[in-house]
């Protein structure tokens, strides 16, 4: 008998352990999950094969539950029953469940499955709250969930839109929820007030670790707090949906705060998180061929302009039209740098493009002294810029944003509601100094190439003047006997005139007799 004790102690010693902590990986055993109360789990899920979650040991001071599960792109779905119905379960990348507890309830148990051929990485975690706190979706009167955590996200070319549910009121295990439509005092949930917050993965990254691991950021009030941007505070009587500028290729967690101000309470939705393109389908596929071929033609466009001295073509309307809707597209795009761009001012398309058309214009006319230097600046500006919209091709800035929001502006009229945060991490900043390396050292070239050369371009009206006393003081030019405007059109329309008219006979045409 002992011996077999020993054997199974080195045996069970044999056995890989399991990761704590914050984070645990695998399964408990055979179709199985359990969890523990706010940590995290990484495990993998398989079409044959559904997973039962459990959580026991609840606290009796929690009167409900926020379970949610994440995966990168792949969908999967979570239950209160083993049959999935629409009316207790959901589907999709980021969703979650609210579990309401009934009194001396201790354990919960949920079920997870996924209908995708290939197996799915995911990652879950309960969430507790007490009576006190707000119940995210607990007023859900346009989903399928009774009670709905969920931010639903859409998304085009143009711009993403995130929905959520109004919340309701807290309230202790084994009592009636407060009625959602009864009232709009203080003692309603007309009351609550919602934070929606905005988080932006590392630029460049599209790896399923590197989501899975900041979603961990974004679950929890404190650390969305901690680690996400503001963006707008909504009141009860606001439409609970928000736009937001679409950013291909960049990863992005949208979460939704709902704070009690009566009670100092709040509660976190169930974060969501797009890419604004798909992994799976060919066409919007987050690696476009259409990025490499705007590579080419950003470079060379940016390439001349760095080096070319444009004046020797006679390209100043052009070069003054570009440099006036460039510095119109950067001051216009001043969300950029500080949120003022999000003020409601510039939502409203007449002062918007009033602002950005006295922009555009008045920049050409203050440098209309000074054209030589205008068309410096131009190339050198315009030039270096393309490089970096080049160079964003294949390693994603958010400096190509400074013009692209504008022309989203131009072409899609709900795209003025939209918010349009951008992120500004390290390659940002290492662009941002190529940039500004390029545009001088363009500017240096040109200024020493056109050193002692002709000043360019005449003004009209000089050469106008020119010409007009040259051919008063030199009789010997033949211009100078050039007949007035006035004759010389006289001359061509008898000309003309002449022209249509029949020939006359001359008289007599047969010879002469002798």
């Amino acid at each position: 008998m002992g011996l077999l004790r020993l054997l199974v102690l080195a045996l069970l010693a044999s056995q890989p352990e399991v990761v704590g902590g914050a984070e645990t990986v695998g399964n408990s055993s055979e179709g199985l999950l359990e969890f523990s109360m706010g940590t995290f789990r990484y495990f993998e899920l398989n079409r044959p094969f559904p997973e039962e979650a459990i959580l026991r040991h609840i606290s009796s001071n929690v009167t409900f539950l926020i379970f949610q599960i994440h995966s990168q792109y792949q969908n999967t779905t979570i239950s209160f029953s083993k049959t999935p119905l629409p009316n207790t379960s959901g589907t999709g990348t980021d969703k979650g469940l609210v579990f309401i507890l009934r009194p001396e309830q201790s354990m919960c148990t949920w079920y997870l499955e996924t209908l995708d051929a290939e197996p799915v990485q995911n990652v879950a975690i309960p969430l507790s709250y007490s009576g006190r706190d707000p119940i995210p979706g607990g007023c859900n009167l346009e989903f399928d969930l009774d009670i709905d955590p969920n931010i639903y996200l859409e998304y085009n070319f143009f711009e993403t839109t995130i929905k959520f549910a109004p919340a309701n009121l807290g309230y202790a295990r084994g009592t009636d929820p407060p009625p959602c439509d009864v009232g709009t005092g203080r003692d309603s949930r007309w009351r609550l007030q919602y934070d929606v917050y905005q988080y932006f993965l590392p630029e460049n990254d599209l790896t399923e670790e590197g989501l899975l691991q900041h979603l961990q950021r974004m679950a929890e009030v404190p650390q969305v707090m901690a680690n996400a941007i503001k963006v707008v505070t909504l009141t009860a009587n606001d439409k609970t949906s928000v736009s937001f500028s679409s950013l291909r290729g960049q990863g992005v967690i949208y979460n939704v705060i709902v704070w009690d101000p009566f009670l100092n309470t709040s509660a976190a939705y169930v974060p969501a998180h797009t890419y604004a393109c798909s992994f799976e389908e060919t066409e919007g596929n987050c690696s476009s061929l259409v990025r490499l071929i705007l590579t080419a033609i950003a470079g060379s466009v940016g390439g001349i302009f760095l080096v070319a001295a444009w004046w020797r073509f006679g390209i100043l309307l052009l070069c003054m039209l570009c440099v006036g809707l460039v510095l119109g597209f950067l001051v216009s795009s001043v969300t950029f740098f500080t949120p003022l761009g999000n003020l409601k001012i510039f939502r409203d398309d007449g002062v918007f493009w009033v602002t950005f058309s006295c922009i555009a214009v008045l920049i050409p006319v203050v440098f209309m002294g000074c054209l030589r230097i205008l068309n410096i600046l131009t190339c050198g500006f315009i030039g270096s810029y393309s490089v970096v919209l080049a160079i964003d091709s294949y390693l994603y800035t958010s400096l190509s944003y400074i013009t692209l929001n504008v022309l989203k502006r131009a072409l899609n009229t709900d795209f003025r509601g939209a918010f349009t945060n951008v992120p500004f991490q390290t390659n940002d900043f290492i662009i941002l100094a190529v940039w500004g390396m390029l545009a001088v050292s363009g500017i240096t070239l040109q200024i020493r190439r056109e050193r002692g050369q002709p000043i360019f371009p005449p003004h009209p009206y000089k050469l106008w003047k020119r010409e007009r006393e040259r051919r008063v003081t030199n009789i010997l030019d033949p211009s100078y006997h050039i007949p007035p405007l006035r004759e010389r059109l006289y001359g061509r329309l008898t000309q003309i005139k002449e022209f249509f008219q029949k020939e006359q006979p001359a008289g007599e045409r047969t010879p002469l007799l002798l």
